[in-house]
C-alpha cells in the first residue's frame, strides 16, 4: 500500500483543474497552476539531490511559494519541516541541525536574514523561492510512500528543553485532513476560507490548507492577520469559513465597530487556547454564524476533539474527538502508566488513535515518556462529561499560551539566563484582557545590577534573540524566589504576585 500526502493538492487538480485554489493580493491561482508550480518546485529540489526520506526545511510567509514548495517537496517523497518565519538565527540553526535538513527553502529577505545566517552555521544548502520559480522542468509522477513513512516534522516545545520535533505519518496527517473535511469542518468545494492563520503552523496548514485543498475549496490567503484587512477580504472574495484563534475573534469584534454591516460567514473554528464564551457569542450575533471550538495538539496531527454539527454545540468545551480517536482523562500523578478516571473527574487528558505521532525525533527517551500503554500523554488538565463532551480546565506543566502560541518557559529561561546583569530567572504567564496570558520574567538580578532601567533592557535584549510570539514584553525584579521543599521555585506563588497590572511594574 502506498499514500502520499501530495495527493490532497495533486488529486484536486485532476478534478477541478480551472476553479480557484488561491487567492492573494497580486493573484488567482487555479488548481491546475498551483500544481504546475508544485511540480516545477520539486523538478528543481531534485536536481538539488532531494529524495524520498530527505528532510526539506521551509521558512516561508503566508504567500504561494509556501505550498508549492510544500507539495513539491512532498511529490518527491521528502519529508518537510516548517519553521516558524518569526524564529531568530538560533532557533532555526538548532531545527535546521536537529532535523539534519538537506536544504532550506526561504525568501530572499531571510536568505539575508535569520534564515541564511542559521543555514551557514548549520552548513545547510539554500534554495530561494525565486530560484524554485524559475524552473521550468517539472516531475510527472508522484514518489510513492508507505503510510507510516514520515511526512512532516513540527517542532514543538515542552518545558524541560529544547523543541522536539513531532514525526506524522502521510497517513496520520492525510486521516487528519479527509476526517476533518467531512466533520468537524464540513468542508466543501463552494467553500471559501479565509486563510489568516500562519501555514507553518499546524493549525493554518492541516486544518486550513490542507483540508481546503482535499475539498477542491478556495482559500483567501492573508501574508499577516490584520483586523480591517481581514473584514474586506471576507466581504470581498465571499469567505464562507473563518478559522482563527481566540485573538483573532477578538481583533475582528474590534473591527466591526467601524463597519456598518459585517460580512456573513457561514461557520467559524476556534483553536490553540481557550475562548471565553463571552466573545463567542458577541461574534456570533455580529456576524450571524457558529463558531465551534475544539482542540488539538502538534503530537496529534492536530485535532482531537471539536464542537461538530452532528451534536448540540457546548460552549465552553471542545466538544467531542473526532471519529476513530479515544479521549480519556488519567490521573495525572501516575507518569510510568495510566490509570483511567471515571467521567467528571479532573485529570490529564489522554489520546490513542490514528492521529497521534510516531514520537519524537531523536528523543527516545521523551517519546516513552509521551508515550505510555498506548495513550499519549497531552500533558494538559481536563474533565469528560457524561456525554462525552472534553473540557480542558488546566494545564499540566508551565506552558504559556500567548495569542494562540505556546511559549515554553524553559527554554525562555535558558536564554534570559545567559544576559549579565541576571542571577536567577523563571518566566510565567500573566493574565491579558486580549491575549489570554502575557510572558514575564522574574528576575533576581546579579549584585549591583538592579536599576530602574533593567526591566526594559532584558525585555530589548530578548526581543533580538526571540521570536516575536515568544519574547517576554514584562520583566520585573524580585530580591528572591518563593522555593518549596526541594528548593523547586514556586511559580503559582510568583503568578499570584504578579497576576494584577500594579504589581508587574518593576
Amino acid at each position: 500500500m502506498t499514500l502520499s500526502l501530495a495527493a490532497v493538492l495533486a488529486e484536486s487538480a485532476l478534478r477541478r483543474p480551472e476553479h480557484p485554489a488561491l487567492v492573494t493580493t497580486d493573484a488567482t491561482l487555479t488548481y491546475a497552476e498551483l500544481w504546475t508550480g508544485a511540480r516545477r518546485h520539486a523538478a528543481v529540489l531534485r536536481g538539488q539531490g532531494v529524495g524520498p526520506g530527505d528532510r526539506v526545511a521551509l521558512l516561508l510567509p503566508n504567500e504561494p511559494c509556501f505550498p508549492m514548495a510544500y507539495f513539491g517537496a512532498l511529490a518527491l517523497g521528502a519529508t518537510l519541516v516548517p519553521i516558524p518565519t518569526t524564529l531568530r538565527t538560533d532557533e532555526i540553526a538548532y531545527v535546521l541541525a536537529d532535523s539534519e535538513a538537506r536544504v532550506l527553502i526561504c525568501t530572499e529577505d531571510a536568505r539575508h536574514g535569520h534564515g541564511g545566517a542559521a543555514a551557514a552555521r548549520t552548513a545547510t544548502p539554500v534554495l530561494t523561492d525565486d530560484a524554485l520559480d524559475a524552473g521550468t522542468d517539472s516531475v510527472d509522477t508522484l514518489v510513492p510512500r508507505a503510510p507510516d513513512d514520515i511526512a512532516l516534522i513540527l517542532y514543538t516545545s515542552g518545558t524541560t528543553g529544547r523543541p522536539k520535533g513531532a514525526m506524522l505519518t502521510h497517513l496520520s496527517v492525510f486521516l487528519n485532513v479527509e476526517l476533518g473535511r467531512e466533520s468537524p469542518f464540513a468542508m466543501d468545494a463552494d467553500d471559501v476560507l479565509l486563510g489568516c492563520l500562519p501555514l507553518f503552523h499546524t493549525f493554518g496548514q492541516i486544518c486550513g490548507m490542507n483540508t481546503a485543498f482535499r475539498a477542491g475549496a478556495t482559500v483567501v490567503l492573508m501574508e499577516r492577520f490584520d483586523g480591517p484587512r481581514a473584514l474586506d477580504l471576507m466581504a470581498t472574495h465571499g469567505c464562507t469559513v473563518l478559522m482563527g484563534v481566540p485573538t483573532m475573534y477578538l481583533a475582528l469584534l474590534a473591527a466591526t465597530e467601524h463597519t456598518a454591516r459585517p460580512p456573513r460567514l457561514d461557520r467559524a473554528y476556534s483553536g490553540g487556547a481557550a475562548l471565553p464564551v463571552a466573545v463567542l457569542e458577541a461574534f456570533e450575533a455580529r456576524f450571524g454564524c457558529p463558531i465551534y471550538e475544539g482542540y488539538g495538539l502538534t503530537e496529534t496531527s492536530p485535532v482531537v476533539a471539536y464542537n461538530q454539527q452532528a451534536w448540540p454545540r457546548r460552549p465552553g468545551t471542545v466538544g467531542k474527538p473526532i471519529w476513530g480517536v479515544d479521549v480519556a482523562i488519567a490521573r495525572s500523578d501516575v507518569d510510568d502508566r495510566i490509570e483511567l478516571l471515571p467521567a467528571g473527574e479532573v485529570g490529564e487528558v489522554v489520546i490513542r488513535g490514528h492521529n497521534v505521532m510516531a514520537g519524537y525525533l531523536n528523543r527516545p527517551e521523551a517519546t516513552a515518556e509521551a508515550l505510555v500503554d498506548g495513550w499519549f500523554r497531552s500533558a494538559d488538565l481536563g474533565l469528560l462529561d457524561a456525554d462525552g463532551y472534553l473540557r480542558i480546565v488546566d494545564r499540566k506543566k508551565d506552558l504559556v499560551i500567548r495569542g494562540g502560541y505556546n511559549v515554553y518557559p524553559r527554554e525562555l529561561e535558558e536564554t534570559l539566563a545567559r544576559h549579565p546583569a541576571v542571577a536567577q530567572v523563571a518566566v510565567i504567564g500573566v493574565p491579558h484582557d486580549t491575549l489570554g496570558e502575557e510572558v514575564c520574567a522574574v528576575v533576581v538580578p546579579r549584585p549591583g545590577a538592579a536599576d530602574e532601567a533593567l526591566p526594559g533592557q532584558i525585555v530589548d535584549w530578548c526581543r533580538e534573540r526571540m521570536a516575536a510570539h515568544k519574547y517576554p514584553r514584562l520583566a520585573v525584579l524580585t530580591d528572591a524566589m518563593p522555593l518549596g521543599p526541594s528548593g523547586k521555585v514556586l511559580k503559582r506563588e510568583l503568578t499570584a504576585r504578579f497576576a494584577t497590572p500594579g504589581a508587574r511594574r518593576p
